[in-house]
């Protein structure tokens, strides 16, 4: 009897543990390519890595939400690089979110320098840009934030801060997961974006999002998926449809991430 209690407990914890699926860290590589209707197509390369300061316990939530939904603080670091025909375009950056415990306040804050580089008639150009942001938010109902901040760039050239307000909402419609997110900056930046992720079960998903900035004349719809494999490793792809200065594009993205 003692060794069926003691197997019947080792199975128990071991079945916990199997779909519990906690992670502390996450890593993930992209991959991008953008064809315009005039001017040069362009690919971009990027990798990134979050660490979570507790273990992200998944529940019973969809997996690429379980961080956002456990209210996990963590802290990333990013890096894209961009290849335009003539034009290098590099960022790096970092940023935390820190959801304060025993409440419902979080904050977050962010901070990336992008490297421009031209080669036009023989001649090299740089051109660089700190990009910076912070704010706080509340979070009234399991699943929902409301956040609001300041966005702001400095260069050579130039600098402003505009501020900024986010929400994002996960809920659930007809017994499937929904997630939305919408985000304005106003002033200089004048930009905004929507998204929308709907859960066709807790391992994939299919999404639609838009942006549009008036500062830089760019406006984009993207359809999106994304699938888990297994709770570890998971794949998405994107494809977007945008204009930039009368300027039809395309983009294609594909990008993989592992938790450990």
């Amino acid at each position: 009897m003692k060794k069926i209690a003691i197997a019947s407990a080792l199975l128990s914890a071991l079945a916990l543990s199997a779909t519990a699926h906690a992670y502390q860290a996450e890593v993930g590589a992209s991959a991008g390519y953008v064809d315009p209707d005039n001017g040069s197509s362009g690919s971009d390369f990027g990798v990134y890595g979050t660490y979570y300061f507790n273990p992200v316990q998944t529940r019973n939530s969809p997996l690429a939400e379980a961080a956002f939904l456990d209210r996990a603080s963590n802290v990333n670091v990013h890096a894209n690089f961009a290849d335009r025909g003539d034009t290098d375009d590099n960022t790096y950056g970092a940023s935390v979110e820190f959801f304060v415990p025993n409440s419902d306040f979080y904050v977050g804050a962010g901070i990336d320098q992008n490297e421009q580089k031209w080669r036009r008639n023989g001649v090299k150009l740089d051109w660089d840009t700190t990009y910076y942001n912070a704010e706080v938010g509340y979070l009234p109902a399991p699943g929902l934030l409301i956040a609001a901040g300041v966005k702001g760039y400095d260069n050579d050239n130039d600098d402003g801060v505009d501020p900024t307000l986010r929400a994002k909402f996960i809920t659930q419609v007809g017994g499937r997961d929904l997630n939305l997110e919408a985000g304005a900056a106003f002033g200089d930046l004048d930009e905004y974006n929507l998204a929308a992720d709907y859960y066709i079960d807790k391992t994939v998903s299919v999404g639609a999002d838009y942006y549009k900035n008036d500062l830089t004349d760019v406006s984009e719809f993207g359809i999106s998926a994304s699938k888990f494999f297994t709770p570890q490793i998971s794949l998405e792809g994107r494809v977007g449809f945008g204009e930039q200065f009368d300027n039809d594009y395309n983009t294609f993205g594909i990008a993989g991430k592992y938790r450990f």
